[in-house]
């Protein structure tokens, strides 16, 4: 059963994660990875949240955090896909914007969980 939360999660996070993608990269033109930022914030910001619900609320089982917090977003977020990006853009004599990159990922990606888990431990 832990498999299955996992694998199924993991099923739903990588089709999130490539429609996403598919959808902001007309909006750059394929000249700023847009698609990987959305949803490593957006995953960063909910993992905030399911951990607030599932560790510290005890709100649902642990086959819930497989399934979300292993398989879903550990499919959705892609921190292999932004290191990758970032190596792209800097091979590419895009340093200032491979900088940028990593300014904007690790500032949001790290805002987006603290916000969550701050919300969700005042609310929930």
């Amino acid at each position: 059963m832990q498999l299955l939360a996992v694998a199924l999660g993991g099923a739903i996070g990588a089709i999130i994660r490539y429609l996403v993608t598919v959808w902001t990269y007309p909006l750059t033109g394929g000249k700023f990875p847009l698609g990987t930022l959305i949803v490593n914030v957006t995953g960063s910001f909910l993992i905030g949240v399911v951990y607030v619900a599932i560790v510290e609320r005890g709100m649902l089982s642990p086959e819930w955090r497989l399934l979300l917090m292993t398989g879903l977003f550990g499919a959705l977020t892609t921190f292999s896909t932004f290191s990758l990006e970032t190596l792209l853009l800097w091979h590419n004599e895009q340093p200032l914007m491979a900088l940028a990159y990593i300014l904007i990922s690790l500032v949001l990606c790290l805002a987006a969980t603290g916000a969550a888990i701050a919300l969700t431990m005042k609310y929930l």
